[in-house]
């Protein structure tokens, strides 16, 4: 597996960091960064298609053609997409492998994190990391931090529970914090409504807090936050500093209120009223990355910005069964589950202005309209952007001193090319319940996945062992794990030796609660 040790990755900033031969005596300002993540977002929930046909050019499905995201497709014409982008199925484990460039299996947040009680499940682990980040741990703004930057979170936070540090983003490396708290949604995205802080005792606890500006206006949570997000960019430019913006939507995450300034583009639709408010969310997410792209052109700092867009889980559209093809469809699945629908999510990475000048650019030259099949995940955006960041390779090292690192850096997928020395394998470990699939892990090596069930159920057949050929089968409706032995021995055991090297934790034996129950070889 994908263990990047300190040692490794400087040795790898010292073999690509050119910046050195820039004269010393005029360097160039270090790059802005963007990360912009939207909760709940799968693949499909676009107009900008990611799946492929067989000649790898982009093939459209009916969902691209109901979603609208202009933008997603301006900031797709000049970077590149990936469509083998691979998330944890659920939010918190994502947004902490961010934070730390770790799996979840390593980190051990493999739940979303419930702002107050321990959710790991009646056989979920004990020592499962229930109380997320710390002000004590490595995290991507910390290391950006002590490298000069002004590091800014906007939006939804859910790093950690409501009386632990991880609750407040401004303990793990952010200077600032607009909006973000321990909780993973919010009661209302309507200003008239004050974000759910004018609501009842049960739905305040859910209440976006630091707003109070907008209450009792008609602007929308997402507005909000996009507005936010630009003064607190201006105020980093002014002070002459590079930023690091985690502009972290609670779009487009339930309740499925409706952002009425889209309502009319999906009034004839003939699909259900929460999957049309769905689709106005998903387009007022596009709005605010359109509208943070021409503040930047307008401020002056695009060319110098680096901009990397994706969601946190597959997708949770109100749209059938969720191991169905529904929601995502043609994938099979959505939030939560153990198919592709759950897990594969939309990247896209793009200089925010194209500038072939840029000295930066020179470094991470990101490919144009491209699209890449490469299995890549979220885990490998702590590397990337810590090497583009700094041109410091021991003050890298020193920042994250015996942290480890199981991301890869993505520079060589972002030219558009294949890197045929990178590791092709993706481990999702979720060892709780209830959920909408309980007590598995997958385990993808190139074209082939496999899904351990812990504890069998109707959902998985009744079999521990699920075995697939994406290649062949990207839709998982084939089950080959009986027609194929060898390939399910091989799967099992990559997957088994992958949750051995990131010490996982496991659910509990159904008789003693306590004994450890590890995958089993077939």
């Amino acid at each position: 597996m994908r263990t990047c040790l300190t040692c490794l990755f400087s040795l790898s900033l010292l073999a690509l960091s050119p910046i050195a031969a820039v004269a010393a005596d005029t360097p160039p300002p270090p790059p802005n960064i963007v990360v912009f993540l939207v909760d709940d977002m799968g693949v499909m929930d676009t107009s900008l298609p990611f799946l492929t046909d067989a000649d790898g050019q982009p093939k459209r499905y009916p969902l691209n053609d109901y979603y609208r995201t202009p933008n997603m497709e301006r900031l797709a014409a000049g970077g590149i997409r990936f469509n083998n982008f691979c998330a944890m199925s659920v939010c918190s484990p994502t947004r902490i492998s961010i934070m730390s460039g770790q799996n979840a299996a390593r980190h051990r947040a493999t739940n979303w994190i419930n702002p107050d009680k321990d959710n790991r499940g009646p056989l979920g682990p004990p020592d499962w990391n229930w109380h997320g980040l710390t002000s004590s741990d490595v995290t991507l703004p910390r290391v950006l931090q002590q490298n000069g930057y002004r590091t800014i979170h906007v939006g939804k936070a859910h790093f950690g529970p409501r009386q632990f540090e991880g609750a407040e983003p401004k303990n793990l490396g952010f200077d600032v914090n607009v909006a973000g708290c321990s909780i993973g949604a919010p009661s209302s995205y309507y200003g008239e409504k004050s974000y759910g802080n004018g609501l009842n005792a049960r739905k305040k606890s859910h209440a976006v807090p630091g707003l109070e500006k907008y209450h009792g206006s008609d602007t929308f949570l997402t507005e909000a936050l996009t507005i936010e997000a630009k003064q607190q960019v201006d105020d980093a430019v002014a002070e002459n500093k590079p930023f690091f913006l985690h502009m972290a939507h609670y779009a487009v995450h339930a309740p499925f209120n409706s952002d009425l300034r889209f309502a009319e583009h999906y009034a004839d639709s003939d699909k259900p009223k929460n999957a049309k408010a769905f689709a106005t969310l998903i387009e007022g997410i596009d709005k605010s990355l359109g509208d943070l792209l021409d503040h930047l052109d307008t401020i002056g700092v695009a060319d110098n910005t680096l901009v990397m867009f994706l969601g946190d889980n597959g997708s949770d559209a109100p749209l059938g069964h969720q191991h169905a093809v529904a929601c995502a469809a043609p994938l099979r699945g959505k939030k939560g589950s153990h198919y592709e629908g759950g897990m594969r999510v939309p990247f896209i990475a793009a200089w925010a202005q194209r500038d072939p000048n840029n000295v930066h650019q020179q470094r991470l030259p990101i490919a144009a309209g491209a699209i890449q099949p490469q299995i890549a995940s979220v885990e490998d955006l702590f590397p990337t952007l810590l090497a583009a960041a700094t041109a410091d390779d021991d003050a890298a090292a020193e920042a994250l001193g015996q942290h480890s690192l199981d991301g890869q850096r993505l520079d060589k997928l972002l030219t558009g090319q294949a890197d045929t020395t990178r590791d092709q394998t993706f481990l999702m470990h979720y060892p709780h319940a209830p959920h909408r699939s309980d007590y598995f892990t997958t385990y993808r090596d190139g074209d082939w996945k496999v899904i351990y069930h812990y504890f069998p159920t109707k959902v998985s057949d009744n079999s521990h062992y699920q075995l697939y050929n994406l290649a062949d089968d990207p839709f998982e409706s084939n089950n080959l794990a009986e027609s194929h032995p060898k390939e399910l021995q091989r799967m099992m055991e990559g997957l088994i030796n992958a949750l051995e090297q990131h010490d996982a934790a496991y659910p509990v034996d159904k008789q003693d609660h306590q004994t450890p129950q590890k995958p089993q070889l077939p």
